[in-house]
């Protein structure tokens, strides 16, 4: 039997078919060849498919129909049987389950009461390339520009073989596909794998190609990122990534409160990777993204494609990993896909809110390795820094603003450079409404609401459950009359935070931590600032901790509630 396969179904001026030899009779005909990705159909009469496919589009629509029928499929009419050949088993369940009673309608409307859908995995269906082509691009051979797919209807790109990269991507496409059918656009890279989900990197839900996130969101530069001496080592070690060199260090792991910059390092390393090294295979995206693509996997039994995915990237990029904590099996299968990757030389760089030794939920295996590596901490930055990066961000803006708004911006909001951009939208608000320049007297009125809206209240049980969550000891410990080490020290913290951050007196204090008097307070008081000059160590755990490390810990989970 010889059989003629057009390159988009209807034949276009100066395109010649290309013949298949098939030695077997026509009744015994069972296979689909599918010439090229763009060969949407083959049969004897190539008028019928196209008839077949018009029903397709006016049932499906022409949204549906462009996503992920045109160029994306096979199709071959043999007597009264409808095969569709798909690119992989996957798309095959998942075709069935969309498409299979639009597509039997076709079927029946054409060939008949009696016609019949088939459904064959063909892997020479390059469908990588197909969902790239899904924005058309405008061809000098049609008249008046318009683009030769919207002008025939078929996609004319010429074949390439599919790989497991495309294979990979046509299946993080489907999982993030939404409920009309629309899927996020491609990245044009096909190397670049990475993802987020949400629009904006962190909300919950279906997971999203890198290419997807940048469409609302640009990336980080590391050359933004303004050092200071708690983020030198850090930004050192993330240059290094990012400079595509092999470290001695592997996993790089940076820990901070939030705000600090760890989601910026990530986003530097990944945008200066795929600029120096385009055919990497990058991968930046949240535990939580993870972890949504791994209970996809699960739910379609396509745990082959997820390992395949994550386990053959060049390097792996994870923030917030202290979502994992008390999730045993997300554990799991991600200290798989870290062993596999660092046993095999792939950079593998962590982001988490913690140092991995307080990550007390989360498993020794992991735990352990995260410290392997180098591990780097983001402090809150100085007040030098701060306004470093207040000026830096306000030269970026079109607002005017006096030097001594910037400065009272970094002296006053001094947790994160979160709220510094937060106070600086305000000033570049009230100068695009007045068209005036934003002076001292102005800042202060414009972000007195805002310093009163984030200020939080501090309490003597506040300072108490902080004090014994870090160090592991109970309130009636801190309020016996115990002296050994292991509750003065926590206790003489205490009463200096007790000091610093609320309105008590000595005696009140002191009575709340056992019934002291006041010259025991000004003891401690003394005792914790003279630490502090001396920088001595404190052991908490198995750790010799700063004086400075301990209160700057403390303070922020006071600060955050």
């Amino acid at each position: 039997m010889v059989r003629a396969v057009f390159g988009g179904g209807k034949m276009q001026p100066g395109m010649t078919p290309t013949l298949y030899v098939d030695t077997t009779s026509m009744s015994q005909v069972t296979s689909v060849a599918v010439a090229t990705p763009a060969a949407i159909g083959e049969s004897t009469d190539p008028r019928l498919v196209d008839t077949v496919l018009g029903e397709l589009q006016a049932l499906l629509g022409e949204k549906r129909f462009t996503l992920w029928i045109e160029g994306k499929i096979g199709l071959s009419i043999i007597d009264d049987t409808l095969t569709i050949a798909v690119g992989s088993p996957f798309l095959l369940s998942w075709m069935q389950k969309q498409f299979k009673e639009a597509m039997t309608e076709a079927a029946r409307n054409v060939l008949g009461h009696s016609a019949r859908v088939a459904f064959t995995v063909d892997a020479s269906l390059t469908v990588g390339r197909a969902i790239a082509s899904t924005a058309p691009v405008s061809s000098p051979s049609e008249p008046g520009g318009v683009p030769r797919t919207l002008a025939t209807g078929r996609s004319q790109s010429s074949p390439r073989p599919m790989t497991a990269r495309s294979s990979a991507e046509l299946h993080d496409a489907i999982l993030a596909a939404n409920a009309d059918g629309t899927t996020p656009a491609k990245s044009t890279n096909a190397s670049t794998v990475g993802a987020i989900p949400g629009s904006a990197g962190r909300s919950a839900g279906s997971g999203m190609p890198l290419s997807g996130l940048a469409r609302g969101r640009r990336l980080a530069e590391l050359n933004d990122f303004i050092p200071g001496p708690q983020t030198e080592l850090a930004l050192t070690a993330a240059k290094q990534v990012a400079a595509g060199l092999a470290t001695m260090f592997n996993p790089l792991y940076v820990h901070g409160p939030v705000g600090s910059g760890k989601t910026h390092l990530l986003e530097g390393i990944c945008r200066q990777l795929k600029r120096i090294q385009p055919a990497s295979n990058v991968m930046l995206l949240t535990s939580e993204a993870f972890a949504n693509y791994f209970t996809q996997a699960l739910r379609d039994r396509s745990l082959p494609s997820f390992r395949q995915r994550f386990r053959g990237v060049d390097v792996f990029l994870v923030d917030d990993v202290e979502f994992f904590e008390s999730k045993r099996v997300f554990q799991e299968e991600f200290l798989h896909t870290f062993t596999e990757l660092v046993d095999h030389g792939r950079q593998v760089v962590l982001t988490g809110s913690r140092h991995p030794r307080l990550l007390t939920k989360l498993g020794d295996e992991l735990g352990t390795r995260f410290l392997s590596g180098l591990v780097c901490r983001l402090d809150i930055p100085d007040a030098e820094t701060r306004l470093t990066i207040v000026k830096a961000k306000a030269a970026r803006m079109s607002g005017e603003f006096a030097p001594e708004a910037l400065q009272y911006v970094a002296q006053r909001f001094q947790s994160n450079v979160r709220e510094l951009e937060g106070a600086l939208n305000c000033l570049q608000t009230y100068h695009s409404m007045t068209n005036k320049r934003v002076t001292l007297n102005q800042a202060r009125q414009i972000l007195a609401d805002l310093e009163r809206d984030c200020l939080r209240i501090v309490r003597l049980a506040d300072i108490e459950r902080v004090i014994c969550n870090l160090f592991g000891v109970k309130p009636k410990d801190l309020q016996s009359e115990s002296r050994v080490r292991t509750v003065s020290q926590p206790r003489m913290l205490a009463m200096f935070l007790a000091r610093k951050h609320t309105q008590s007196a000595y005696t009140e204090i002191g009575q709340h931590f056992g019934g002291r008097n006041h010259s025991t307070v000004m003891s401690a008081e003394r005792k914790v600032q003279q630490w502090l000059d001396e920088n001595s160590t404190i052991q908490v755990a198995s750790q010799s901790w700063t004086i400075g490390e301990i209160l700057s810990t403390i303070e922020q989970q006071l600060l955050a509630g």
